[in-house]
């Protein structure tokens, strides 16, 4: 808590030093083990929040994944417990960030009560509770109950296999994209970056200039989009259509090899597909 500027006035030197050098070295207060309970609690916010899919969401509130963690949270926390901000939503980067949080969560908060009314309402309020706040609260705590307390892994997940040679990530904001026509941004967790650019102009463009030997489109696909022509080096390939009847934010939209590394261009061309003509750039991936 800081202290009163009055107050500092009449504190001897030294100890006002001594105050200051704490401040500024002590380190923010974590556990040397898990706190009780922490895989259960897991398990049970888990069960209440998804069912415990990764890959839930909430079409109202953007909130993605196992926990339900919100768009406007996993960039702030992705830097905090995984060193990147941009860092995908993937299985086990949900449950890195989410014990970590929970862990800190309690070390404040003192009771997993608390720390599941905290993760609903963001508010660390011990009383004037609403009564939906309590039914969500005694929910997680019914299922803390009979919960496994085993720890969530995403052990069990096949990672996809990954292409041979280096890789180049493109993101939707690097100079070697350019943007013809009317294009906006759009944030989502499940979003490379947290992010995409996306435009629903008929004819409008967005080209990449790369070198490799090939490259990956990579978007969103959904109830809400629709075709994108593409071009390689100029030239119309084929339309792609990106409608789907679930929404997934990053799915690998378009491919193109070559047998020898060289300097190309892609461009993908909104159609403008009635009713859904949503067309979006999370990144392109180059290889060789």
């Amino acid at each position: 808590m800081p202290v009163p500027s009055r107050r500092l006035r009449a504190l001897p030197i030294a100890m006002l030093a001594t105050i200051i050098l704490l401040a500024a070295v002590a380190p923010v207060a974590t556990f040397a083990k898990d706190p009780p309970g922490l895989a259960k609690f897991m398990n049970a916010i888990a069960k209440v929040e998804s069912g415990g899919r990764y890959t839930a969401q909430n079409a109202s509130s953007g909130a993605y994944g196992k926990y339900q963690i919100m768009p406007s949270n996993w960039p702030a926390w992705a830097r905090q417990y995984l060193g990147n901000a941009h860092a995908p939503q993937t299985p086990a980067n949900q449950e890195r960030v989410a014990a970590a949080k929970f862990r800190g969560l309690y070390n404040w908060l003192g009771s997993w009560r608390r720390v599941a009314y905290w993760w609903l309402t963001g508010s660390d309020a011990t009383s004037g509770w609403s009564a939906s706040a309590r039914l969500y609260v005694d929910k997680v705590m019914t299922a803390y109950k009979s919960a496994s307390s085993t720890m969530p892994t995403a052990a069990k997940a096949k990672p996809k296999a990954k292409p041979a040679g280096s890789a180049r990530h493109v993101g939707e904001t690097s100079a070697s994209v350019a943007y013809r026509g009317s294009w906006h941004s759009a944030r989502h967790g499940g979003y490379a970056g947290g992010a995409v650019r996306y435009s629903t102009r008929a004819g409008a463009t967005a080209t990449v200039t790369f070198t490799g030997k090939r490259i990956t489109w990579y978007g969103p696909v959904g109830p809400t989009r629709g075709k994108a022509r593409i071009l390689v080096d100029g030239v119309a390939i084929r339309t792609v259509d990106l409608h789907r009847s679930a929404f997934k934010g990053h799915a690998a939209l378009y491919s193109r090899s070559w047998t020898a590394k060289g300097t190309h261009t892609l461009t993908i061309q909104v159609v403008g597909t009635k009713r859904h003509p949503m067309v979006a750039v999370d990144e392109f991936v180059v290889r060789g």
